[in-house]
Order: structure tokens, then sequence, then C-alpha cells
């Protein structure tokens, strides 16, 4: 019996995920989310509250993935923001998913508060150490590299060569993430 829970569980969030990152939380239907599982709408309330609480739990598995896929390392944060740009690459609905969360659901998860607080803590250490550059606060530089693997993907269409960012090349995708990891070096390598 816990295995069926926990599968349909599963099924419940990767159907919400799909449902979220398309509509957001306003647009989306629990209705199409349990049908998309192939589950009883009513184990979503049972399992997980409300529609918010649904979002909350597909945010924080969201979270938690792409933690464990790109692992955070102060002392080379341009290539964690090239991974992270690859992230959103390869996962799409990932970027759009957190663009809602950002729209209807502002406010930090505890897994961020508690993520972004170990980030900080190890940018400042770097910083006082003299690995990465300190003439921004830490969480300004943390907040920096962040926009900055994520800026393609919240840049107009318009900005792409063909005026969608989804009929970019391949090789127009490696420019720009070329253009974040420079970017990201420039800001963080030590003056001197």
């Amino acid at each position: 019996m816990a295995r069926d829970s926990a599968a349909t569980k599963a099924r419940l969030l990767d159907a919400a995920f799909a449902e979220f990152a398309a509509y957001g939380i306003a647009g989306a239907r629990v209705d199409r989310i349990a049908e998309a599982a192939g589950a009883n709408k009513r184990l979503i309330y049972v399992y997980f509250g409300n529609k918010e609480q649904l979002f909350d739990a597909v945010i924080e598995r969201a979270l938690a993935m792409g933690a464990e896929t790109v692992p955070f390392d102060a002392d080379n944060l341009p290539d964690y923001a090239g991974q992270i740009f690859d992230l959103f690459v390869a996962n799409p609905d990932l970027a759009r998913l957190l663009f809602w969360k950002q729209l209807e659901r502002p406010g930090a998860t505890d897994l961020e508060v508690t993520a972004y607080r170990a980030k900080n803590a190890a940018v400042a250490t770097a910083q006082q150490q003299g690995r990465i550059n300190a003439d921004l606060d830490p969480g300004d530089l943390l907040a920096l590299v962040l926009a900055l693997s994520q800026a393609w993907f919240t840049a107009a269409d318009g900005m792409s060569p063909t005026g969608t960012s989804s009929s970019w090349t391949t090789q127009r995708l490696a420019q720009h993430r070329t253009a974040v990891v420079h970017a990201v070096r420039r800001i963080t390598t030590p003056h001197g």
C-alpha cells in the first residue's frame, strides 16, 4: 500500500509540475493534474492539501532536484552559472515553473532560505580568503550570478536571430552559455 501511495504521489507531482509550468497556479486545474496522473482528484487534497500547497511541494521537489543536479561551488561560480544555464536548456519547464513562482507565490520557501544562507556563507568565506572578488556583498554577488545564469531565459524573444528562443541553434546556445560563464568570471575573479 505504501508503495502505491508513493507512486501515486510521484505521478501527481510530475503531472502538477507540467500543469503549473504551463499555466501557473491561477490557470492550473486540479482536474487536469489528477487526470494526467491517472489518480483520483481527492488524493491531491489528501496528500498535499490545497492547490497552493501542491504548488509548494512541486517547487520544493524542483529545487531539490536542481541542487542535486547542479552542486554549488563558491570557488567556481562561473562553472556553477554555466551548469544552471545547461539545466534550464535541458528543462525549459523548470525555468517557466520558477518564473510562475516569482509571479504568483513570491517569497522564499524554507528550503530556499536554508540553501541561500549556506551559499551566502560559502561566498563570504571565499571572499574573505581572497578566492573570489570581495567588491560586492556576498548576497549581491550570488544574486548576480544567478541572474546572469538565467538571463537568456528571461530576455525578450526578439533578442534571438529568428525572434523566438525556442529556435536557438546549438551554436547560439553555446554562445549564450559562453557569455554567461565569461560574465560571471569577470565579476567573481579577484582583482590583481
